[in-house]
């Protein structure tokens, strides 16, 4: 019986020997992991700090410096800009150094493994490398000057501005008052100062002045009653002429004047080149890019299940 016993001893010490030699880490305790980070820099690169595993190129650092560069610019603000080498040193200490600190951090704690992350990682993954295919699928496009001459040439009635006119305005609340304010015009009475004198709306202590108006395509986005531009913009209507007394359906009573009138005209070529040009580039990236999605959608199964969109 005690013989028995002995050699159940002896076979259990062989067997955790055994183990032991194997490695503790086959047991599932747990062990010293190297922790994660960069591979070398690559050859020639100029490493400015090594944090951990990772290290920080010159070039990740200047990356890092126009970024923040850009920023306060943006929000106007100079004195936060990095435009000296200490102030580069410093933030390379107290900023850049201290990011890599918490993201090597985050990846001991396995935070890269959590599925919210790893998904918006895989799409952050993905814009970027749809970006850099279409930048390549695209680079190759242009427009040629005789593209840009050929378009304009076609459509240089429709690239033609509006015509443009210069009005000024008396607006009563009565036609008496509108009277008063014509008779006074009759009588040679510079129109800025009947404007003065009678009108009641806002434009009055500008003697009327409404500046450069045209009549915009949609009725919807004018903001006048459309009785005002038929006056104002009348075809047999010249410049200097002043208009009848006329009411509009907000029952207010009008007197119009047109200063000047630019007349509809399409601006130079030198001075649409390049509209057109951007126009035309836009016009053959889309093409481009939908006939390239043509051909993948030819080669690539795609199934789409709408019932079960909500």
């Amino acid at each position: 019986m005690r013989g028995g016993k002995m050699r159940k001893e002896s076979i259990l010490v062989v067997v955790l020997a055994g183990l032991l030699i194997m490695g503790c880490e086959n047991l599932g305790f747990p062990s010293a992991k190297p922790k994660r980070g960069m591979p070398k820099p690559p050859p020639g690169a100029v490493v400015v700090a090594t944090v951990g595993t990772f290290y920080i190129t010159a070039e990740d650092l200047d990356r890092e410096v126009q970024a923040n560069n850009a920023l306060a610019d943006q929000q106007r603000m100079p004195q936060l800009k990095l435009d000296t080498r200490d102030k580069k040193i410093a933030y390379l200490r107290d900023r850049v150094v201290q990011r890599y600190m918490l993201y090597q951090e985050a990846l001991d704690r396995g935070l890269d493994r959590n599925e919210d992350i790893t998904r918006t990682l895989e799409y952050a993954k993905m814009d970027l490398l749809v970006r850099q295919l279409m930048a390549e699928e695209l680079q190759k496009i242009e427009v040629t000057d005789s593209e840009v001459q050929d378009f304009y040439t076609q459509n240089k009635e429709a690239l033609k501005e509006p015509e443009q006119r210069k009005i000024s305005e008396i607006v009563t609340n009565t036609e008496d008052e509108a009277r008063q304010a014509n008779i006074e015009l009759l009588k040679g009475t510079d129109f800025a100062s009947v404007a003065k004198q009678f009108s009641k709306a806002d434009s009055a202590s500008k003697g009327g002045d409404l500046g450069l108006m045209m009549v915009d395509p949609d009725p919807k986005k004018r903001i006048r009653p459309d009785k005002f531009y038929e006056i104002a913009f009348s075809p047999s209507r010249e410049a200097g002429e002043i208009s009848s007394i006329f009411k509009t359906p907000d029952g207010k009573f009008y007197i119009i004047k047109v200063d000047s009138i630019k007349t509809s005209q399409a601006k130079p070529l030198s001075e649409m080149k390049e509209p057109i040009r951007n126009f035309l580039l836009t016009q053959k990236q889309d093409k481009a890019l939908t006939e390239l999605a043509n051909r993948l959608a030819g080669q690539i199964k795609i199934e789409l299940y709408e019932g079960k969109v909500d």
